[in-house]
């Protein structure tokens, strides 16, 4: 058997991702010797990938009281924290470092490059000239609490004797990039009441096979309507993003958990309005002049200038019956009628939420009433503290999750002094 290497720290870091890197190198910025313990052989892997490699790095609303209200309950918790380190911090600690950041719809910030390995690069860059330690392919075995302090932490090369631990091991969505939920095992273990996760903010798996055809085509500024056995739900506006398996984009992901609850309650359709911005009469109005200026051409050559780009590549298997072929002065008046009707209504059925392995990311986790949230300490153990999504905090999709990081790393790299 080969001798573990023993080691003195300071802080140990366990999970080098978006929380655990900022609190790893807010610790070490004053002066504390700090270990990360990184699963992976590479730091930020889902950092790497969030907004489709765009990185929603935050969300742009100043008012901190405007911003956590969509944090749901947890609310009332995160005052603290933010008013230490809130949305301009995070503004002032990106664009100091040379990455500076533009606003989109919805307060949604991003880096100027629109690049995720660019927020990365920033991170990484922090821990380096803070001279923290990372050690890769370092998965946790054990982690041994005495007397509500935690004594040990303990992998298959080394035994660690830290003064302070931060998990920052995240939870369980995109398990490929190592959120495959250890931190929840380890805290239960200890003693915490840890709420099981459920997929938060995912896109919608559908049951028509249709929407392959147009797998990466972008529905601008739709309205869908969600029904339950055939009784109006809600409504939404925005983008959606048509996927291989289903629908997805903002306004979709934040519909997720609503679609959940009615899905226990009966089939969930929707109703896509691809012209929200008309009336029907004034669609068909707009289809009969289109058809009178091309009297001659085929169907599926004047299409395109009307219905959005991309879409297309669907028409002939949402209208079976129609021959897209057919000059248009021969297309009969009632197969008019339903292509307007359905492109105004296109109706599509949603089969499940896509689940953890697609959730942008989940709920559940620590009970707040369990730490301190002014400085992220546990209240089980008194030199252990707990970061971002580890926490169990519902919040949208927008930038709102990675606030969160920023936020709880920084308070805790803040208080383990």
């Amino acid at each position: 058997m080969v001798k573990k290497v023993t080691q003195n720290v300071d802080v140990v870091v366990i999970g080098g991702g978006a929380s655990g890197m900022m609190a790893a190198g807010r610790a070490a910025a004053q002066g504390k010797r700090v270990v990360i313990l990184e699963k992976n052989n590479a730091l930020g892997e889902k950092l790497k990938i969030t907004g489709g490699g765009r990185c929603n790095i935050t969300n742009a609303e100043f008012d901190t009281k405007k911003l956590l209200s969509h944090y749901g309950d947890a609310e009332k918790f995160l005052y603290s924290p933010f008013s230490v380190f809130g949305v301009k911090d995070t503004f002032n600690f990106f664009e100091s470092r040379n990455l500076p950041l533009m606003i989109e719809d919805g307060n949604r910030a991003f880096p100027k490059s629109e690049k995720a390995m660019d927020v990365f690069l920033v991170l990484e860059e922090y821990i380096k000239n803070n001279n923290v330690e990372v050690h890769f392919k370092s998965v946790v075995d054990t982690i041994l609490c005495k007397g509500g302090n935690i004594q040990e932490v303990e992998t298959k090369t080394h035994i660690f004797y830290p003064e302070k631990v931060i998990v920052a091991t995240g939870g369980i969505s995109h398990p490929e990039t190592g959120s495959t939920g250890d931190g929840f095992r380890w805290l239960k273990n200890i003693g915490h009441t840890v709420v099981d996760p459920t997929p938060d903010i995912v896109p919608l798996s559908l049951k028509e096979q249709w929407i392959k055809k147009v797998s990466g085509v972008a529905l601008d500024d739709v309205k869908i309507t969600f029904y339950c056995r055939d009784k109006k739900q809600f409504i939404k506006k925005g983008r959606v993003l048509c996927t291989h398996f289903g629908i997805s984009g903002p306004m979709i992901l934040n519909s997720a958990s609503k679609v959940r609850d009615l899905l226990h309650d009966g089939v969930v359709t929707a109703h896509i309005d691809l012209f929200p911005s008309v009336d029907i009469g004034t669609l068909e109005k707009q289809f009969i002049d289109l058809f009178d200026e091309n009297k001659n051409k085929m169907l599926k050559n004047i299409l395109p200038k009307i219905v959005p780009p991309g879409f297309m590549a669907a028409f002939e298997n949402i209208f079976p019956d129609i021959d897209m072929d057919v000059k248009v002065h021969s297309l009969k008046k009632e197969e008019r009628k339903k292509i307007v009707h359905t492109l105004k209504s296109l109706e599509v059925t949603v089969t499940g939420l896509m689940g953890l392995d697609r959730a942008v990311v989940s709920d559940g986790g620590v009970a707040l009433k369990e730490i301190d949230m002014k400085t992220m300490q546990s209240k089980k153990c008194e030199n252990l503290y707990v970061t971002g999504d580890l926490l169990h905090i519902s919040r949208p999709s927008g930038g709102y999750s990675l606030q969160l990081c920023w936020t709880t790393g920084y308070i805790a790299g803040s208080s383990v002094m």
